[in-house]
């Protein structure tokens, strides 16, 4: 390591207890969907503390909601702004974004929470909290990586851009807003929580919801009906065929320890009102993955032409053809070459900091990740503390000693990527 790199490896440890209280008082706020305000207050200020030159504004507008990769259904973005804050550099070297939002998913259950989800407790070197590890641990990551260089007097050439966004867990409106803002760079990393492997491939995602068409009569003369119901049992096993067949196509290495790289996931199954009733319609809702190779389009047409066919072997369904409607949240696929020099960079610091090789794998979830590259131009890779099982679940929490290994690396990354100016 060099002088520089030994410095901020000096700082990050003797500051672990200023980044672990960081993260803490972020997690004690709580940011669901349209509650982003005050924990987004609290990056805001260190950001200011730490001078970097702000630029916060409430998302909207005409330009952002007729984009074609907007899918959002909030109605309002008051009080809940977006935020970017640049470390401007002298000039020569490469930029990169750092991209973390701040929306968190609603808690569940109370009562199956050890803590209050709110609590921020820590115990045993693991601090607890809704969000924690999806993903204001990588936030916090970032922002201890970026002091490090900063109270260290290093001055770096390119650009480091700051972004604290919201609604990723929607479908990531707070990042097309950034990117329609102007927002590029050469490179770009997403603390979400890989624990600490390397994803230079995130699998792309849209929510889809399927009508079906039955014929109403008495239970008890059942037979001069159509059940909605039986109709869509027929549908789920065709769209479990469908899963099968596009996973089989699926040879990329990087998805090998992924058993289902990308699902067709049914969560949500309505129908029938009485239970002397033969019901009349069905609804299905559900979540299909979308490969780092294919476009969401092209997703969707094999769905499409995949239940047009089931018109071929039912009557009924050839005469009442099902609906199908995507809706709700969208997330874009991405993917980065594994010889990029981004990879290259990140790999290197890993190694400086841990000893060996990164694992290296593909994503099992969407990010804003697909936001950034396809529409922003900007090559991606999604890096970061967090455990990936406890994002989403009950006693969600992080390992706070890999918030501070991914601090050291992504900041060492940052000397490589964008120069330390002499």
């Amino acid at each position: 390591m060099n002088n520089n790199e030994m410095r901020i490896k000096q700082w990050i440890k003797e500051n672990r207890a200023r980044g672990a209280r960081l993260l803490q008082i972020m997690v004690r706020e709580n940011s669901t969907r349209g509650n982003e305000s005050s924990t987004q207050a609290i990056i805001i200020e260190k950001c200011r503390q730490l001078g970097l030159t702000l630029d916060i504004w409430e998302i909207g507008g005409n330009e952002l909601t007729s984009h074609p990769a907007y899918c959002c259904d909030r109605k309002s973005f008051e009080g809940n702004p977006n935020l970017v804050a640049v470390l401007k550099g002298t000039g020569g070297g490469k930029s990169m974004i750092l991209n973390g939002h701040i929306d968190v998913v609603p808690v569940g259950d109370e009562a199956s929470w050890n803590h209050d989800p709110f609590s921020g407790t820590i115990e045993c070197g693991k601090l607890y909290g809704r969000g924690a590890t999806d993903m204001k641990g990588g936030n916090a990551a970032l922002l201890m990586a970026m002091e490090s260089i900063i109270a260290n007097g290093i001055k770096l050439k390119g650009d480091v851009i700051f972004q604290s966004v919201i609604e990723e867990e929607s479908g990531g409106a707070g990042t097309l807003a950034a990117v329609l803002r102007g927002y590029h760079a050469d490179g770009a990393i997403i603390p979400e929580p890989t624990n600490l492997r390397i994803f230079p491939k995130q699998q792309g995602s849209m929510w889809f919801r399927i009508s079906v068409k039955g014929r109403a009569a008495h239970g008890g003369t059942r037979y001069k009906g159509i059940s909605a119901i039986e109709k869509a049992l027929l549908v789920i096993q065709r769209l479990q065929q469908l899963e099968k067949d596009r996973n089989a196509r699926m040879t990329d290495p990087l998805f090998d320890k992924i058993p289902i790289p990308i699902p067709i996931n049914i969560g949500k199954l309505s129908s029938g009102e009485w239970p002397s009733s033969v019901p009349d319609t069905a609804v299905i809702e559900g979540r299909m993955g979308v490969s780092p190779e294919e476009t969401i389009q092209s997703a969707q047409l094999e769905m499409e032409k995949c239940l047009s066919e089931l018109g071929k072997h039912d009557e009924w369904l050839l005469e009442n053809p099902l609906k199908l409607e995507w809706f709700g949240g969208r997330w874009l696929p991405g993917s980065l070459e594994n010889d990029h020099p981004l990879m290259a960079e990140l790999t290197k610091s890993f190694i400086e900091v841990k000893g060996d090789s990164p694992i290296i794998e593909a994503s099992p979830w969407g990010t804003d990740g697909g936001i950034l590259s396809t529409i922003g131009n900007t090559p991606v890779v999604v890096f970061g503390p967090g455990i990936t099982e406890t994002a989403h679940d009950t006693n969600e929490h992080i390992i706070l000693e890999d918030m501070f290994i991914a601090s050291e690396i992504i900041a060492l990354t940052l000397l490589k990527w964008c120069e330390a100016a002499e």
